[in-house]
């Protein structure tokens, strides 16, 4: 499928507002609700013996997370009062990421199908805590055997996935882009940029270091998202990281709510279990971080969300209100080239499944190109 950059770049960016589901989203009143950013700490399965193993090791995280979830909704309510809506999960909670297993091999041990027994526990969760589950772990598609995505999802309280959100944006892992005509071909772009219109409001997802590529959250954002969930895995600090730099920007550029789950470090590995732990936190549409979390498990990243107020600030004219200020032609011809290719995983019309350093590769070659053309 031949692609007009420029046509895509107004679909993605100008033309994906969607006003008639807008204009219904609006005509609802949304109360006062609680969300909470869960440190958990994710646990690997790369050591597991075999499948199977590895399958009952994922059941039994979900159910100890529910357990968990459970007692922060019970603190919550009694402690805020406001009832808890929406949940986030870390980064890869139940699996951890794949080191240096193979991506057939690491697809077939540990990652999740849709509809398969890891969602319908989780569905379970969210159903009988009568919360939007927002989580991420790594999925297969029918479409694509052989390969895995880093998928972002939400579950809604009736159990059933309202939200599915494959990672664009990785360093190691496959992408739709890698993938991309042939992706778009069987999803659209309402599936690369998805954007679930909820009783708690228009929510999307933020992949792991994808906050740190403005584009990715704007593109959500111009389609009507107002709060950003983001799994995450990275390391905490007492200073500001980078990640909480670009959290609290995606919030105020776009007027969105961001809450952020990191692990509390990642069991089951050589690495020091505190190496990804800490900092998860929520933050408001003008960049205020309302609550953030100290090292360990905790559920302590719990704050209101309050969609009346910022559907109020977004349509109210002023010089901070920057979602409403954006020019967009002034970028198209910028973002009508290419830096990342589209589709390296694709050769003579047929899917190919990449060695892990294909990925290290495809970087070293973009380097070399932005380096002749005098641009690094």
């Amino acid at each position: 499928m031949e692609l007009d950059r420029r046509r895509f770049l107004a679909a993605t960016l100008a033309s994906s507002l969607m006003p008639e589901m807008l204009q219904a989203a609006e005509a609802v009143t949304v109360p006062l609700y609680a969300a909470v950013a869960m440190q958990l700490r994710a646990e690997s399965v790369e050591a597991a013996p075999d499948r199977a193993a590895a399958r009952a090791a994922m059941l039994a995280q979900i159910d100890r997370v529910g357990a968990q979830i459970l007692q922060a909704k019970i603190f919550i309510e009694q402690y805020g009062g406001s009832p808890l809506k929406l949940a986030v999960l870390p980064e890869y909670l139940f699996t951890s990421y794949p080191g240096r297993i193979g991506i057939e091999a690491f697809a077939d041990k540990a990652a999740i199908a849709e509809g398969g027994p890891e969602y319908t526990a989780l569905g379970a969760l969210a159903q009988r805590l009568k919360l939007h589950l927002a989580g991420n772990a790594y999925e297969t598609d029918t479409h694509f055997p052989g390969l895995y995505f880093q998928t972002s999802f939400i579950i809604g309280p009736s159990g059933d996935v309202v939200l599915r959100y494959r990672r664009l944006n990785s360093m190691y892992a496959v992408t739709p882009h890698d993938l991309w005509d042939r992706y778009l071909d069987i999803y659209g772009l309402d599936g690369v940029f998805p954007v679930a219109v909820t009783e708690i409001g228009r929510l999307a997802a933020i992949a792991s270091e994808e906050i740190l590529y403005p584009e990715i959250a704007r593109a959500h954002a111009l389609r009507g998202a107002e709060v950003f969930v983001h799994c995450s895995s990275e390391i905490g600090s007492p200073m500001l990281t980078h990640k909480a730099i670009a959290r609290r920007a995606r919030a105020f550029e776009n007027l969105a709510y961001v809450v952020s789950a990191n692990t509390a470090g990642i069991g089951g590995t050589a690495m020091p279990l505190a190496s990804a732990d800490g900092n998860s936190a929520l933050i408001d549409w003008k960049g205020n971080v309302l609550a953030e979390s100290n090292a360990g498990e905790t559920f302590t990243a719990f704050a209101d969300i309050d969609i009346t107020g910022l559907r109020r600030a977004r349509r109210k004219p002023g010089m901070t209100n920057y979602l409403s200020r954006q020019r967009l032609e002034l970028f198209a011809a910028a973002y009508a080239g290419s830096v990342q290719p589209a589709n390296t995983l694709i050769e003579n019309g047929a899917v190919k499944t990449p060695d892990r350093d294909h990925f290290a590769r495809t970087q070293a070659a973009v380097i070399e190109k932005l380096a002749k053309a005098g641009i690094i």
